[in-house]
């Protein structure tokens, strides 16, 4: 005999959907954006000298960057959360 689903059982089972669907998305963005822009540059600052009330700053650019399949990487996870959603439908 099939059992007979509750409403909020329908309910968790649409917004699990609903979520795995969004997130795929949000990660293909995320990748395709990675694979684009292949790192960042973030600009920090070193004391060079302190005396007294005489301070001298520089400013250096540390590169933080990731390589192209990482991005590739998670643009897939995210194809395959979206359609994987799609398929329980």
């Amino acid at each position: 005999m099939p059992k007979e689903l509750a409403w909020y059982d329908v309910f968790s089972s649409y917004f699990k959907q609903q979520l795995m669907k969004s997130l795929g998305i949000i990660l293909i963005v995320i990748g395709i954006a990675m694979i684009i822009i292949r790192g960042v540059s973030v600009p920090t600052q070193k004391k060079v000298v302190d005396i007294g009330s005489l301070q001298i700053n520089k400013t250096e650019n540390h590169w933080i960057g990731w390589p192209t399949y990482a991005g590739a990487i998670v643009a897939i996870v995210g194809v395959v959360l979206t359609v994987s959603s799609r398929k329980r439908s």
